[in-house]
């Protein structure tokens, strides 16, 4: 992860200045489990590939995403590996995440709250670790808050609510297509990270949290198409990719309210498969 934090921070950058070749994300609906495949491709230069994702939200006794990731030499389109893409999607998730809350947080920033007990809470735990002091981690989730939080030595919280009010940060990381986040139980100062309910038709944050935080994003395309909370917004502030180059401003005072909505996007899964694969043909030399 500490590796992967720094790549993807490049990423963003590249795909902000226009070094990214990269379509939408093309969608296949499979709606009798109410999911989709995706498909994912991007090329850097250095980096070709593509990722398949589908994403089944009922899934229980599995994981909700499953994704495969190839790479393709980009010198001539050969194929020169194939790679899960699960593992891949958890870590470059958190990792831009991570990116987003360096550049956003207030630097003092030491409480966390993520609402969802999934593997995004895991990896979001381990990557925010990386970019700030977390002092206090509260986690809530319907269904395996306490069994989350005995695993990570952190507090389970009774309610959503709870989780949230006086955290620094929030990490809004469910399945859920309608908000569990309330702009009336932020602090003055918070950021917030939303990786789920990316579709146009799905929301995880309600309306107050979206009229009170300057919104931040990966691509503006890719959200403002396929961001249900982008879309009800009606305006993005910035991408993240922009902040990092100096284009575009950040925080603005310590008590703005910020928001990173991320959907996920291609050259984030081909940039960390890359990184992945150029350190196992180093470690086999």
């Amino acid at each position: 992860m500490d590796r992967l934090v720094p790549a993807m921070e490049k990423a963003l950058a590249d795909l902000s200045e226009g070094r990214v070749v990269q379509p939408l994300r093309a969608v296949l609906p499979v709606a009798h489990a109410q999911g989709f495949l995706g498909v994912m491709p991007a090329s850097t230069g250095t980096a070709l590939g593509a990722k398949l994702v589908t994403f089944f939200p009922n899934n229980r006794d599995v994981p909700t995403h499953h994704a495969t990731i190839v790479l393709f030499r980009p010198e001539t389109g050969e194929p020169v590996v194939t790679m899960d893409g699960r593992l891949i999607t958890e870590m470059r998730t958190a990792a831009v995440s991570a990116v987003a809350t360096d550049a956003l947080a207030r630097r003092e920033a030491s409480v966390l709250a993520i609402l969802g007990s999934g593997v995004q809470a895991g990896s979001h735990l381990e990557a925010l670790r990386l970019v700030r002091p977390l002092a206090e981690v509260r986690v809530w989730s319907p269904r395996r808050a306490g069994e989350f939080a005995a695993r990570f030595s952190v507090r389970a919280a009774a309610s959503a609510e709870a989780a949230v009010r006086g955290a620094d940060v929030v990490v809004v990381a469910t399945t859920s297509k309608t908000p569990v986040l309330r702009g009336e139980w932020l602090s003055p100062g918070t950021h917030v990270n939303a990786v789920g309910a990316s579709r146009p038709d799905w929301r995880e944050l309600d309306d107050a949290v979206l009229s009170r935080a300057r919104i931040f994003v990966e691509q503006r395309e890719a959200a403002s198409k396929e961001s249900g909370d982008v879309i009800a917004a009606g305006r993005i502030d910035a991408e993240i990719g922009e902040v990092i180059l100096g284009a575009a401003a950040g925080r603005r005072s310590p008590d703005e309210v910020t928001l990173f909505k991320s959907v996920g996007v291609a050259v984030e899964d081909v940039v960390a498969a890359d990184l992945v694969y150029r350190a196992a043909v180093a470690e086999n030399r």
